[in-house]
């Protein structure tokens, strides 16, 4: 199987699930290639190829982050690849992360995936499904009231003090194109700043002002779906339990948050149940899920993670799982000789 990771840079690239994902696909003799959102290359009346950075079969390769030191440093191998003689392309790149000097950056991944998944070649995530799913806080709002907290979009900072009036004076507010947790504030009615907040964020765009969940207190839970199923291995589940750092209430592990595990509870269960029947037709293969108790707080389709702080918890590396599942995909497809469209082809067990 030749399959290419699209990151935000090569350069850039920290040692996290996709660099796990990279390294088990290589362990189990696949063409494994690394590109950034840069290195599409298009010209008319010949076909789309892309400028890749890979890891030689002879290297000596142990860990994950061995992999990425050895993918980053002079080392790594060059390649222009016709995008035709991929099998698979795993778009990984995280929109939110790029700056301002990257605005260019944000929707190149999808895009040129879109063209990719044209020409035959097998893209996961579905290219058109994260299209309709780019800013995935609005995909989110798409799914049932029911297992979702109560929240308004809006640029409107009057709207947003109605909103803190009508919850009892506190709320979160966060960008609605934003990752890691940054610019996300609990608001209650304690702060002074609120105005300030509300310009800094509405500046930035839309934000997001959603109900406060106090169990939200004790951290909230990132739960791997594959195929609309949590990902299992060994009895044991993709779910890990990210816990607030000391006078935080955010969880990401960006913002100081640490891990540990979880069951996989009857309110999880439920939600899964609602949720992944609308991922599996719109062709989601990796996703996460972000809940608090009985409500799912966010959903993550662009660049689910996570899996990297599995073995300080205790849970068994699943990158073989999740590239088991690719390879069956591929053989899916050369089974039924393209007969099958990509957004099914996505979510087949």
């Amino acid at each position: 199987m030749k399959i290419c990771f699209v990151i935000n840079s090569v350069e850039t690239e920290t040692c996290g699930t996709t660099v796990y994902l990279m390294n088990e696909a290589r362990k189990r003799k696949h063409d494994v290639y690394a590109m950034g959102v840069g290195d599409f290359f298009f010209a008319q009346g010949k076909p789309l190829s892309i400028n890749s950075t890979y890891v030689s079969k002879n290297a000596e390769v142990g860990s994950p982050e061995e992999y990425l030191e050895i993918l980053q440093s002079d080392k790594a191998k060059k390649k222009r690849i016709i995008a035709t003689d991929l099998d698979v392309l795993f778009i990984r790149n995280n929109p939110t992360e790029e700056g301002s000097s990257r605005q260019w950056a944000e929707q190149s991944g999808v895009a040129f995936g879109r063209m990719m998944q044209q020409e035959g070649v097998l893209v996961l995530n579905d290219a058109y499904a994260l299209s309709n799913a780019f800013i995935d806080k609005l995909y989110f709002e798409e799914l049932p009231e029911s297992i979702k907290p109560n929240s308004i979009i809006t640029r409107e900072k009057e709207e947003v003090l109605k909103f803190f009036e009508d919850h009892k004076k506190k709320m979160v507010l966060k960008p609605l194109e934003g990752s890691g947790g940054r610019d996300v504030y609990l608001i209650d009615k304690n702060e002074k700043n609120l105005n300030q907040i509300i310009e800094n964020l509405s500046a930035q765009g839309y934000i997001i002002a959603q109900e406060y969940l106090p169990a939200a207190k004790d951290g909230d839970v990132r739960v791997l779906l594959m195929n609309g199923r949590v990902m299992e291995k060994d009895g044991k589940y993709g779910i890990i339990r990210r816990l607030t750092g000391e006078g935080e209430f955010r969880s990401n592990f960006a913002q100081g948050g640490t891990g540990d595990t979880s069951p996989l509870t009857d309110d999880m269960k439920k939600i899964i149940e609602i949720t992944a029947p609308k991922l599996i037709r719109d062709g989601l293969f990796f996703v996460g899920l972000d809940i608090v108790k009985n409500k799912l707080i966010e959903i993550n389709v662009l660049s689910p993670g996570g899996m990297d702080h599995f073995k300080d918890i205790g849970l068994p590396d699943f990158s073989d799982t999740v590239i088991e599942a690719i390879e069956r995909k591929v053989e899916y497809k050369k089974l039924y000789k393209g007969k099958i469209a990509n957004h099914v082809l996505a979510t087949m067990v």
